[in-house]
């Protein structure tokens, strides 16, 4: 009798040892969200939290649908958090039971909440309404503007390109997507609102409209205001560098340049070199020479500034007199820096465009060393 008990007595332990023990059943949250208009509210962000302090949050879907699961018994608060541009504004709250085993509806009518609010808060969220259509129509527009600068940088790239009896029709068309793409962006500008978080883009993209166009005056004007919007980005300052550059205001560009190099000093060669190319460019070879030489100090392995500055040098060269000889003299570095063109880039376009400006000057003064001291690569 006392080993059957004792077997029986270790069968119930082991019973209860291998059992599943039962999960602990919990709810859920759930329901539709409807806007000031009736119909279905998507993206809208749905925030539950227990007494106990848990947190969940999910977002409706395209049908307003939302589900919060896996949720603890207790007493919860969801929060409804409106989208931009009235993300500010404080979220809607209602609180709710959740049982075990069981799904609490939450279903909320924004249109049924405003009416029963009174005038003011109708008010409120008419203002909400339109400055939601106002950034999806600011979104439409520029967009649409950004598709149709591809358009321009695409046709101006063809333009570079194309045979001369082609060339009419192809001005004609940049000018007319820049047109278009201008339009686009004042009319996004005109969706702006007091201390929008937008403008610095819509300007910047409105100037990049007329930049690629070659409107100099309305870019320029364009990148001011994205640069009076927000002052620290140093891409609106090299942009707006580039502009006045090419338009002949040196030292207004080199201001700029100078600002975008303060703001990004690890890309400061970068905005000194693309002031040497603005000003190569527009055939100002003379004034290249300086920002492609603060460019070659601060990178000195960029081949491209070597034989930009070697080119920009050989401008700056004179001719003295010798008997009855007109003997040439180079500016100082101007071979030297060709040479370097050579030696970091030998097969590439910038030493294969070095190597016919030193040929170039063995014309010019015969007798010149341009020999190249070229390391052979490790094998």
């Amino acid at each position: 009798m006392k080993s059957f008990l004792k077997s029986w007595a270790l069968a119930a332990i082991l019973m209860g040892a291998l059992a599943p023990r039962a999960a602990a059943q919990t709810g859920s949250i759930a329901g539709t969200i409807l806007d000031v208009n009736g119909n279905p509210w998507p993206e809208v962000v749905i925030r539950s939290v227990s007494d106990q302090g848990a947190k969940q949050e999910t977002k409706t879907d395209s049908a307003g649908k939302y589900n919060l699961p896996n949720l603890r018994a207790g007493i919860y608060t969801v929060f409804v958090v409106f989208p931009p541009p009235n993300d500010k504004q404080a979220p809607y709250e209602v609180k709710c039971r959740v049982q075990s085993g069981e799904e609490a509806k939450v279903d909320l009518n924004f249109k049924d909440i405003v009416a029963k609010q009174g005038s003011a808060a109708q008010e409120q969220v008419k203002k909400a309404e339109e400055a939601k259509a106002k950034l999806e129509g600011l979104k439409a527009h520029f967009n649409a503007g950004n598709a149709l600068i591809d358009q321009e940088k695409q046709v101006k790239a063809d333009l570079q390109k194309a045979p001369a009896d082609q060339r009419d029709a192809l001005k004609q068309k940049l000018a007319e997507l820049s047109d278009q793409a201008v339009k686009e962006f004042q009319d996004a500008s005109k969706s702006l609102v007091e201390k929008d978080p937008n403008a610095h883009l819509v300007w910047f993209k409105l100037g990049e409209a007329y930049d690629t166009a070659g409107r100099n005056d309305d870019a320029v004007q364009a990148y001011q205001q994205a640069i009076s919007a927000k002052p620290d980005v140093p891409g609106y300052y090299n942009n707006l560098g580039n502009v006045l550059a090419r338009a002949g205001k040196i030292e207004e560009a080199k201001a700029a340049y100078t600002k975008s190099a303060e703001l990004d000093p690890p890309n400061a060669a970068t905005a000194w070199r693309n002031f040497g190319i603005s000003l190569y460019n527009a055939n100002r070879l003379g004034d290249a020479v300086e920002p492609l030489q603060k460019s070659a100090d601060l990178e000195p392995k960029n081949p491209q500034t070597w034989y930009l500055l070697g080119a920009s040098l050989v401008y700056k060269m004179t001719t003295k007199k010798v008997g009855d000889k007109e003997v040439v003299q180079f500016a100082p570095g101007t071979i030297e820096a060709y040479q370097k063109a050579v030696e970091l880039d030998p097969n590439g376009t910038w030493g294969q465009q070095a190597k016919q400006g030193l040929e170039q000057l063995q014309l010019m003064a015969p007798g010149i060393d341009t020999k190249i001291n070229v390391k052979k690569k490790k094998s």
